[in-house]
């Protein structure tokens, strides 16, 4: 059967499930919306108390508003959350419909990179330079996984970390985004400089800088092209 990923057709799927979700969070908005008005509205008969239980009742009206501010602003952080998992899965289809991989594999992606402080833009370049997006992906010196470690780098963020479990998606993007993350802050944000280390190793990058030598072989480049972010998550 045809593979329809990355065609006209998958990338159609992608925007009609976005739209889909798009409007069950209006609707989600409408109903939550009714259920307050509803639930608050006072009965016609109210106008029709005596003034003596006016009074009785004043007392009450601030507890009363209180509690209407609460409901109202526990309504606004339901639809603040339904609205950032709507922009959360718009932006994991794009990842997937762009680079040709499962949503689950581009959600993992997304997810580990803004976990350890990392632009998920710049995540994605990068794994896909080191393996193809390839989970078994192994280099002849070693390295391991969808970000190509090295076992003896991964232990330093992982102590007693098994070899094997390099191959685990989780545990590579983990440690693979956090070990960026650190470069990142080594080299003061200089995403080309946390490139250039994460391939060629932070001690001979800081070598060539102090040499006053020019530490690029084109691999930051590479994955830099066309790239506006500053590395961060933002």
């Amino acid at each position: 059967m045809r593979n329809l990923r990355g065609t006209y057709v998958h990338r159609g799927d992608g925007v009609r499930r976005r739209r889909r979700i798009k409007l069950m969070l209006w609707a989600l908005g409408v109903i939550i919306s009714a259920n307050f008005v509803v639930s608050h509205r006072k009965p016609a008969s109210a106008s029709a108390e005596t003034v003596g239980d006016q009074s009785n009742s004043f007392f009450s009206v601030g507890g009363q508003s209180k509690q209407l501010r609460l409901q109202l602003e526990a309504a606004r952080g339901e639809l603040t959350i339904a609205r950032a998992k709507v922009e959360r899965a718009d932006r994991v289809m794009d990842f997937s419909s762009r680079y040709g991989i499962t949503a689950g594999l581009a959600a993992s992606i997304f997810d580990a990179a803004l976990r350890e402080g990392v632009d998920p833009d710049l995540g994605f370049r990068l794994v896909r330079l080191e393996s193809e997006f390839n989970e078994r992906a192994t280099s002849r010196v070693g390295a391991m996984g969808l970000m190509q470690l090295m076992p003896s780098t991964a232990v330093q963020y992982e102590k007693g970390l098994q070899a094997s479990r390099l191959y685990d998606r989780e545990t590579n993007l983990r440690i693979g985004f956090r070990y960026l993350r650190v470069l990142l802050d080594q080299f003061k944000g200089n995403a080309n400089l946390a490139l250039l280390a994460y391939n060629r190793g932070e001690d001979n990058v800081w070598r060539d800088v102090k040499a006053g030598v020019d530490p690029g072989n084109g691999y930051d480049m590479h994955i830099m092209k066309g790239y506006k972010g500053k590395g961060f998550a933002q």
